[in-house]
């Protein structure tokens, strides 16, 4: 199963359709699977696992060394096979390091959308990572400046409250609606007003 289903898909490209009709600016979903695989946390800790296995084994047994190494060959791969799904992987490693990894996959996506191109510096980023449960608005200079502190967290903190509830492609489309009211304000449609960058949404499984 896709993260998001086709006709929410629809939903949010018409959103996206809609608020830049009403504005020069540019804005641009993006929904992703994970922002890392975090393999190294899966074997870092099957790996120290696996380490301390022989010592007690040493110590407090007569157990030949070969039967030693085979069971820690076998608690690492075991421990592997346990925590390697997604969910359990995910349980290994530090909220922080989550965030980091996710806004790192944000400016990313910003710079590959090339948001940074626009013309005026308009350009919006509506970022989730899903594995994450992140989420994260990025906004070039001409609109960052000239908006208030706190707004985009304010955008995000109603996403992530209706991402919470299952809602993800209502949060989408109110984030959406938001920012376009943000771009209109401040940067209405011109006489050229080409749409520089997709309308659609950037599914990256």
């Amino acid at each position: 199963m896709g993260l998001i289903s086709e006709a929410d898909r629809s939903r949010i490209s018409a959103a996206i359709a809609d608020a830049e009709r009403q504005t020069s600016g540019e804005i641009v979903c993006v929904i992703a699977g994970e922002s890392d695989s975090y393999y190294y946390a899966t074997y870092m800790w099957a790996a120290l696992v696996a380490l301390i296995v022989p010592w007690p084994l040493v110590y407090f047994t007569w157990w030949p060394v070969q039967w030693i190494y085979a069971l820690q060959l076998l608690v690492f791969l075991a421990l592997l096979a346990i925590m390697m799904p997604r969910s359990i992987r995910m349980r290994l490693v530090p909220r922080s390091v989550q965030r980091t990894r996710a806004h790192r996959r944000a400016v990313e996506q910003f710079l590959v959308q090339n948001l940074h191109t626009t013309d005026g510096r308009t350009g919006v980023l509506i970022f989730i990572s899903v594995a994450e449960r992140y989420a994260e608005v990025l906004a070039d200079h001409g609109i960052h400046s000239r908006v208030a502190p706190g707004t985009w967290q304010g955008i995000v903190d109603r996403l992530t409250a209706k991402i919470g509830r299952d809602r993800t492609a209502d949060g989408y489309v109110e984030a959406i609606g938001t920012v376009g009211k943000l771009l209109a304000e401040h940067y209405p449609p011109g006489s050229a007003d080409p749409n520089e960058l997709p309308d659609h949404l950037i599914v990256i499984e």
